[in-house]
């Protein structure tokens, strides 16, 4: 049986649905899993063991047998730590098979398939008594169905049904239970992965159209590494609020819900944003508790623990209000079966509040749907604005003829702002059209850019009226596209819209280089590092599974990651390694270039990033990886608009730093498809 998957082609902008193999579809979700976060993830593996040893030991006090449900077992990890502390027997439940057969090979490896059956269902089909898959309720529950959000994995139906069909009433439940917290602030930088912000063109403002400035934006959560956000990066208007919790021992159930926290506002300001994390406490008096705060609220945040399956939660609110100091607040969380969302409101107005703050905001202007909430930040970057206004001031002229190739962009906006003759603009979805449209009505622009929704190899001069184009520009930024490479469809685009283009036009950008440095991780390398023993248990068997997806394919492709999240140092000189000359059109021969980087900086090398960077004129270049100078120790500060390209090595590699061992890279465009396809081998002198 074959199945279909998606694979971004750069030569088209589009996804291709592929035809693959059956397995590949397990393959790639278990090499992209974070499994190996999860088993690397010390505190957590700590905290629920000693949850498990004493939730145990409560019930053989009370003199019964202990009978475990583990529902999501993953590895078999939690229901083996439970046979070890005692328990009598363990029902583990886990829906996803190749994770099922994995945990079935580590229990029989450590020993305890005489006390633990692997369920391979989702737990709300699970069956109890004498021909069912539990012979018996269970009187202990052990669960790891938690994400950032807390119950974006459908923990509260589980839990609802569990708690009516699977286990005893009073049972013991570990973790004990959760509490949600949250922190109501101000952030210039947050809020502009939010809302349009007006721009400055020339002296004359870009406004956002009001459909946007008053839209409840995207439901969904924005999760995020918040420890890589300065507490400098916001002002905290409120203190941080216990807004509720779940006792998951007892009954749990999934209808929407609503909570309050009153306080007094400790600043004046824009209450714009709401920081939001959870912990949990592994047994009934809260002495175990395993916390998803971010490292600044620690005293020593290097003590804090690194998790990347568990991070914090980002929020914001439908619109931005004043606040002033001394002021009484509410702020309000709802929730459903499957996500959160926050609201604001006076001590007064709280208690007229309808049922429907119940009811989930979404998008109603449609730019939340085109501009991912990155794509936001990027358009309000003025830094980078200018850079793209001054690189068109500098090729415009009266007479010229743009077009625009980019998703969603404003280049034709200011190009019209410029005083070109006339702006052209490829539009790939009739819904971004249309909140360009929305942005050019809102400043008495409508008409100034022609925007056209059509594909570029189908582009007429009929649809120019005629005009041949001066002037081919873009970001170059498509939706599509998941590793920085992607966006070459701009090349593509190019050559397909030759015969349109007047003999000298200018193409902006100009060119593209593609960027390489070795690093070393602080802690991403985790994600990928197998983990042998996990808590004196043999988990061998995970690895092996992990190694042999990747082997399946990945292990020769580079994965994205906004590395701004996840701290690294680099051990060798960043350079640039691939050029695209834009100028031309896409070549019909490979592009092929190999080199050596040595290692000038001491430290365990655990991979390669790689990015793209944008030459807009000869003397205006766009980063979309590295933003700054590389630091004297290594460190790297990057571009939070764009993932980055990371392809890890096999192993890590421990440098000295002293220049005689060297990253070696092998790089092969290939025009045909768009991939470029990489080796890395590191070699001593």
């Amino acid at each position: 049986m074959k199945t279909f998957c998606g694979r971004a082609n750069p030569t088209t902008g589009a996804v291709d649905w592929v035809e693959e193999s059956e397995e590949y579809d397990y393959h790639q979700e278990i090499a992209r899993s974070c499994y190996a976060d999860m088993l690397h993830d010390h505190d957590r593996n700590e905290k629920y063991y000693q949850g498990i040893r004493a939730a145990v030991a409560r019930v053989k006090a009370r003199g019964e047998k202990v009978i475990v449900l583990d529902i999501g077992t993953g590895t078999g990890l939690l229901s083996m730590m439970a046979v070890s502390a005692g328990a009598d027997f363990c029902y583990a439940v886990e829906v996803f098979k190749p994770m099922a057969n994995a945990a079935q090979c580590i229990v029989e490896k450590n020993g305890f398939s005489d006390k633990i059956k692997i369920i391979n269902k989702h737990s709300t089909d699970v069956t109890v008594g004498p021909d069912g898959d539990m012979q018996m309720k269970a009187n202990v529950l052990i669960t790891e169905l938690f994400d950032t959000e807390l119950i974006g994995e459908g923990a509260l139906p589980s839990y609802e049904h569990a708690h009516q069909n699977l286990v005893q009433e009073g049972c013991e439940a570990v973790p004990h239970r959760a509490t949600v917290y949250a922190q109501l602030v101000e952030s210039e930088l947050l809020w502009s992965w939010a809302q349009l912000q007006e721009a400055e063109v020339e002296g004359a403002r870009l406004v956002p159209p009001p459909a946007v400035g008053c839209c409840s934006g995207a439901h969904s959560v924005c999760d995020i590494q918040l420890s890589q956000v300065s507490p400098h990066s916001f002002t905290p208007l409120g203190p941080l609020c216990t807004m509720f919790s779940v006792d998951f021992s007892k009954p749990v159930s999934s209808a929407p819900q609503s909570h309050h926290s009153q306080f007094v506002a400790q600043a004046s300001g824009r209450a714009q944003v709401v920081l939001s994390w959870w912990d949990i406490d592994m047994d009934p008096s809260g002495t175990i508790v395993c916390s998803m705060a971010p490292d600044w609220t620690y005293p020593q945040p290097k003590t804090s623990p690194w998790r990347d399956h568990w991070m914090q939660s980002v929020y914001f609110l439908p619109v931005e209000r004043k606040v002033t100091e001394g002021e009484e607040l509410s702020l309000t969380v709802c929730h459903d079966d499957y996500s959160l969302w926050y609201s604001l409101q006076t001590h007064s107005q709280q208690h007229s509040q309808s049922e429907a703050g119940l009811s989930r905001p979404c998008c109603t202007c449609q730019a939340h749907l085109v501009w991912t909430r990155p794509r936001f930040g990027e358009l309000n970057d003025k830094l980078r604005t200018e850079s793209y206004v001054s690189a068109l001031r500098s090729v415009l002229r009266e007479d010229s003829v743009c077009l625009g190739v980019s998703d969603g962009s404003l280049l034709p906006v200011f190009a019209h702002m410029l005083r070109a003759k006339k702006v052209f603009s490829l539009e790939n979805s009739r819904m971004s059209k249309q909140v360009i449209e929305q942005v050019l009505e809102a400043n008495s622009m409508k008409g100034g850019v022609e925007l056209l929704e059509i594909r570029p190899e189908q582009l007429t001069s009929n649809d120019l009226g005629g005009e041949q184009i001066s002037v081919l520009m873009g970001e170059p930024y498509f939706s599509t596209s998941l590793l920085p490479w992607h966006s070459l469809f701009f090349w593509y685009c190019r050559t397909a819209l030759a015969g349109l283009l007047q003999p000298n036009t200018t193409i902006l950008p100009c060119s593209a280089t593609l960027h390489m440095v070795a690093v070393e991780f602080q802690d991403l390398w985790r994600i990928r590092a197998p983990c042998g023993t996990c808590e004196g248990f043999d988990v061998t068997p995970m690895d092996k599974m992990v190694q042999q997806s990747l082997d399946f394919r990945e292990s020769r492709e580079a994965e994205p990651h906004p590395l701004w999240e996840y701290p690294c140092r680099a051990l060798t000189q960043s350079t640039a390694v691939m050029t695209f000359d834009f100028t031309q059109c896409v070549p019909q021969q490979q592009i092929i270039s190999q080199g050596s980087l040595p290692f000038i900086r001491s430290g365990r090398c655990h991979g390669v990033a790689l990015w793209m960077e944008y030459h807009l004129t000869d003397d205006i270049t766009v980063s979309a990886g590295l933003i700054g100078p590389i630091s004297k120790q290594g460190d790297c500060e990057w571009s939070r608009h764009r993932k980055q390209g990371v392809y890890f090595f096999r192993s890590a590699w421990d440098s000295s730093g002293d220049g005689r061992a060297a990253v070696s890279y092998s790089f092969t465009f290939e025009p045909s498809s768009g991939d470029i396809k990489m080796d890395f081998t590191v070699e001593s002198q």
